[in-house]
């Protein structure tokens, strides 16, 4: 064999070995198990976008028995979708260098579901409202404040419909895209309030890094982020490939759930509306997340000598990113 030809064989094999280590591996770990409210991340592994950047990416199923943060501390995901923004400031104020880069969801599709004909938050107070206890550290002392609601109205949510098909004196917490379609199956007729449209200010599902990842992968996060954004979009345009990774991660998922859950984030805007209309697919601004901040200390959630604005939000990577709706 010439040399010519050795040569060019081995420029082929370091070709080969390149596009190899191109794609370089990150784990992104989702805050419960797999459904549309995921979609773009799992749309975007379906389709190749990912990989398009350089990136083989892994998703990690959240559950009830999973503690992604405790996870991401310990090095077992890059980063973390975060169910809310306020979530992670919280997070940051008990000493874990989180930072949010992203915010897919504009609005919290977080809701307080109602027997029919009740349509408005104020015709709850004194009926009984079933919450988990996480509520407390997020949207129940917002409707305190607002609404005047009481502790002692509660009682616990525990992922359950049935209680409150049982008793229509019975309001109970919900995510837009999901409760609201089990109760509608259920034959039973009821309202989902919704926190966003009154003021209350979390985004959700965010992507959430340590601030050591951000400092060593800048790279890979910002790549991670638009191609995230990216695989959304074509979400939204034709969900099959997502939805088809979503079944194989969770095969109790159903066909008539995800297309009521997709019909619901387009419907609501959820990903599209908001700033994200003008400034891209997972956009934050430093005005919204002030005022998630704001809402977190009024409510003594958080200390605000344990966070600063700055270093719970980066900024930056949105700024690079825009991909418009």
């Amino acid at each position: 064999m010439s040399f010519a030809h050795r040569f060019s064989l081995g420029l082929l094999a370091l070709g080969a070995f390149a596009s190899v280590q191109a794609q370089e591996k990150f784990t992104y770990m989702t805050n419960w198990y797999a459904q549309a409210e995921h979609g773009g991340f799992y749309q975007a592994v379906a389709t190749g976008i990912y990989k398009k950047y350089g990136l083989d990416v892994t998703i990690k199923m959240g559950g009830p028995q999973v503690n992604n943060l405790q996870l991401l501390a310990a090095g077992q995901a890059d980063c973390v979708m975060g169910s809310s923004d306020l979530q992670m400031m919280q997070v940051r104020a008990s000493g874990v260098p989180v930072t949010t880069v992203s915010a897919l969801f504009q609005k919290d599709p977080q809701v307080l579901i109602a027997h029919d004909p009740i349509t408005k938050f104020e015709e709850l107070k004194g009926k009984t409202i079933l919450i988990a206890a996480s509520a407390n550290q997020g949207y129940w002392p917002w409707l305190k404040a607002k609404y005047g609601f009481t502790d002692a109205q509660t009682r616990p949510y525990t992922f359950n419909i049935q209680p409150f098909v049982a008793d229509k004196n019975v309001a109970q917490q919900g995510y837009l895209t999901s409760e609201p379609f089990a109760i509608q199956k259920a034959g039973v007729k009821a309202n989902a309030l919704m926190f966003s449209d009154q003021g209350y200010p979390a985004y959700a599902t965010t992507i959430s890094c340590m601030e050591k990842t951000i400092a060593d992968r800048k790279k890979a996060v910002a790549d991670f982020v638009k191609a995230s954004a990216e695989g959304w979009k074509s979400y939204l345009a034709d969900p099959a490939p997502g939805n088809a990774l979503i079944k194989k991660d969770n095969p109790s998922m159903t066909d008539d759930q995800l297309s009521y859950s997709v019909a619901k984030l387009k419907e609501t805007g959820m990903l599209t509306g908001g700033d994200a209309a003008k400034l891209g697919i997972g956009a934050m601004t430093e005005a919204r997340a002030k005022a998630s901040y704001d809402f977190l200390v009024s409510a003594k959630l958080i200390d605000p000598a344990k966070v600063e604005i700055g270093k719970a939000y980066d900024f930056s990577f949105m700024k690079d990113t825009k991909v418009m709706p």
